[in-house]
């Protein structure tokens, strides 16, 4: 199995912030559709505060074992009341189909339930993302909602299907 570490995003990942966030491609398996600025990363970067109670999120590098970055994952819309968070997760294209994604997904869980204490963790995916989707299922997730038409691509509008797992 791939070993991967997750770490704390640095001024030196800006270019791949950027990168990924303005990567329209990327648009239409997520829930953001709109580009990002160089400076509006920046300050992104230098203000977060690292602290998800703060921040209500985190965002953390995904290395693998030779210390290559291979993508980005994400714990959003952290709601401590309620001891659940929305994920995310972007692999770089070389590094996909080689399990980094599966490997990111299983140590950001161990985190959200050991560090966090969370009880859920959720993804909105676009139905037609049939990776995702599968990923997510072998992860142990399992589909509690289908929102119609609920992402926009800026052309049409596709469903999303909200997988979930609890501890």
């Amino acid at each position: 199995m791939n070993t991967i570490h997750l770490r704390a995003i640095e001024p030196e990942d800006l270019d791949l912030l950027y990168r990924i966030e303005n990567d329209v491609n990327l648009w239409n398996v997520g829930i953001t559709n709109v580009p990002y600025s160089r400076y509006a990363l920046h300050d992104y970067v230098a203000n977060a505060t690292g602290d998800i109670y703060a921040d209500h999120q985190v965002r953390l590098i995904v290395e693998n074992a030779q210390g290559e970055v291979v993508g980005i994952a994400d714990v959003v819309n952290f709601d401590a009341g309620n001891r659940r968070a929305e994920i995310g997760l972007v692999i770089e294209q070389p590094f996909r189909g080689q399990g980094y994604g599966f490997r990111a997904m299983q140590v950001l869980a161990k985190y959200a339930l050991e560090v966090l204490h969370l009880h859920q963790l959720y993804a909105v995916i676009d139905a037609r993302n049939e990776t995702c989707l599968q990923l997510f299922r072998q992860l142990g997730y399992h589909e509690s909602s289908h929102l119609k038409e609920w992402l926009y691509d800026g052309r049409e509008y596709h469903d999303a299907i909200v997988m979930q797992t609890f501890f």
